[in-house]
């Protein structure tokens, strides 16, 4: 968050952004309806202070933006006490599942799919499975929490990429079907994101997908994978039949 934060601060467009420390995490502001204008972490290092939310608060409400924290229920329990307090609802949960890459396995891929990583120069073509991904969950998933315009979402993956997040396309038959992301963090590989084509689906792809990145980020010398789904959504039983394992849940709360 606070990497791809400052790489949108390089970009030098749109509202000034921010990255605000606060309590063990930081509030991050990316541009508008940027996915990454949010407080992340938040409760790892104790309770945060009435001024220091004020501060955030009125920074995001300088920018036209509500104030969403991401609260991990590992966190200090005050501050879901505090944040309520304040006038913040809940409006969701997502789960933070993780992988020990100890012994990775080699890539695995259905017939007909490959997966590759994606060059510069076909990042629209990247992009638009994404988006098109986004905008047409599973029949089994229940409607993301978070919907962005096409233009933040791709200002907000182009920050990501320059925050070091490395770009993947699967293709099925040499058609690009899927297309996912991921970033090392020490030795934490942060799955960042993957979407399947709607005419694609139940054919392996996200597997694949996966099992390139898990693969890629072991051989980097990372340790564990993490990465976020909504709960009971497809995409949390696929990683589940990987052998992540659930970490934490956070609520989602937002002041309007």
């Amino acid at each position: 968050m606070a990497a791809a934060s400052d790489a949108a601060a390089e970009r030098g467009t749109g509202p000034a952004g921010f990255v605000i420390p606060v309590a063990g995490g930081v509030a991050t502001f990316a541009g508008p309806d940027s996915p990454f204008n949010k407080v992340a972490g938040l409760g790892f290092g104790g309770t945060p202070g009435a001024a220091d939310l004020t501060a955030i608060e009125e920074a995001f409400s300088a920018r036209g933006a509500p104030v969403q924290v991401e609260l991990a229920h590992l966190g200090d329990p005050a501050t879901g006490m505090l944040l309520t307090s304040r006038g913040y609802r809940l409006t969701g949960f997502e789960n933070v599942l993780g992988l020990a890459l100890a012994g990775a396995p080699e890539r695995a891929a259905a017939a007909g799919i490959t997966v590759r990583p994606s060059a510069e120069a076909e990042f629209d073509t990247w992009l638009d499975v994404v988006t098109r991904g986004f905008a047409h969950p599973d029949d089994q998933d229940a409607q993301p929490h978070e919907q962005f315009p096409d233009a933040a979402l791709a200002a907000a993956e182009r920050d990501l990429a320059a925050a070091g997040a490395i770009r993947y396309v699967a293709l099925r038959d040499g058609v690009v079907a899927g297309a996912a992301s991921f970033r090392v963090a020490g030795d934490i590989a942060q799955l960042t994101g993957a979407a399947t084509a709607p005419g694609h689906r139940r054919r392996g792809v996200q597997t694949a997908l996966l099992s390139a990145r898990l693969t890629d980020a072991a051989a980097a010398g990372c340790s564990i994978a993490v990465v976020a789904a909504q709960p009971g959504s497809r995409s949390q039983q696929n990683v589940q039949r990987q052998g992540f394992d659930l970490l934490y849940t956070r609520a989602l709360l937002v002041r309007a």
